[in-house]
């Protein structure tokens, strides 16, 4: 693990995976989630000439917390650790609630990310014509609704769940199994990605549930850049019967961003992202 200083004495905890000299691809976890979250195989990472690199957004993990953060914040966190490891340029992936972050670097970054893909990512929350909410499971719209009731009203949902977490990771996957479609539980129920999971969520909760309660504030508010504004080749995947971030997310980002590519996958689901991604770095690293 490297801690990279950031602006306002903060840090920011990076872990990198893979092939040292291979093509720089940022990855940013989940919402909630952490640098430890699941990834592709190292041999597969190797195989492929990729080096991913990996970081606590602030308040998870072992990175300090920047109050108020936006989304748009994303991209000069990568920024700082990519000029940090003296990367000139990088492509970018992120996955749900990662998504919308990866998609800050494709518009505020363009001299720097060479591609960019969002999987299961999260439209914005004001976004014209799109009914958010709708086929989006019952957890997840009372913890989004909260959060436009304000910090406080949120932090009071969150900061008991995560407790829980903490003193037992695996509960978090229990607590979403009942969600899950047959296609999700085909894909947690491999071990290796089981094990991954449970240490993304020890990871995430290290200290507080403050990463998680910032995150969800910043993905419900103005995100400080328009998706229309990227002009980075840019991929974009969804699982036709996700229900914690709706397909018709994906659907009007692919319709915003100039010249994307959009896969909307029949009977792929949320965590159908982990399946995808390795098939998508070669396109990712090629530029």
């Amino acid at each position: 693990m490297l801690m990279v200083p950031a602006a306002g004495g903060r840090r920011l905890a990076v872990s990198e995976f893979g092939a040292m000299d291979g093509k720089p691809v940022f990855y940013l976890h989940g919402t909630p989630g952490s640098r430890l979250g699941p990834r592709p195989r190292a041999l597969v990472l190797h195989q492929l000439g990729v080096r991913l690199i990996m970081f606590d957004r602030p308040g998870y993990g072992e990175s300090d917390r920047q109050p108020g953060r936006t989304v748009s914040d994303g991209a000069a966190h990568v920024a700082t650790i990519a000029d940090a490891l003296e990367f000139d340029q990088f492509a970018v992936v992120g996955r749900s609630g990662g998504g919308p972050h990866a998609l800050a670097c494709a518009a505020l970054l363009p001299g720097r990310v060479t591609r960019a893909a969002a999987l299961v990512a999260l439209a914005p929350s004001e976004a014209d014509g799109l009914d958010w909410f709708a086929g989006m499971t019952r957890s997840n719209v009372t913890e989004f609704s909260a959060a436009h009731h304000g910090r406080d009203a949120l932090a009071k949902r969150l900061r008991l769940a995560a407790e829980r977490i903490q003193a037992d990771p695996s509960r978090m996957i229990a607590a979403l199994y009942a969600d899950l479609t047959d296609a999700d539980r085909r894909v947690v129920a491999d071990v290796g990605i089981r094990r991954m999971l449970v240490s993304n969520f020890a990871e995430a909760f290290r200290r507080s549930a403050d990463g998680w309660i910032d995150d969800v504030m910043a993905l419900t508010a103005p995100w400080g850049f328009d998706p229309g504004d990227i002009t980075t080749p840019t991929r974009v995947w969804h699982g036709a019967e996700d229900r914690f971030s709706p397909a018709g997310h994906s659907a009007w980002l692919g319709g915003r961003i100039q010249g994307a590519t959009v896969v909307l996958e029949p009977g792929g689901s949320h965590f159908g992202a982990l399946r995808v991604l390795p098939g998508l770095l070669p396109w990712l690293a090629a530029a």
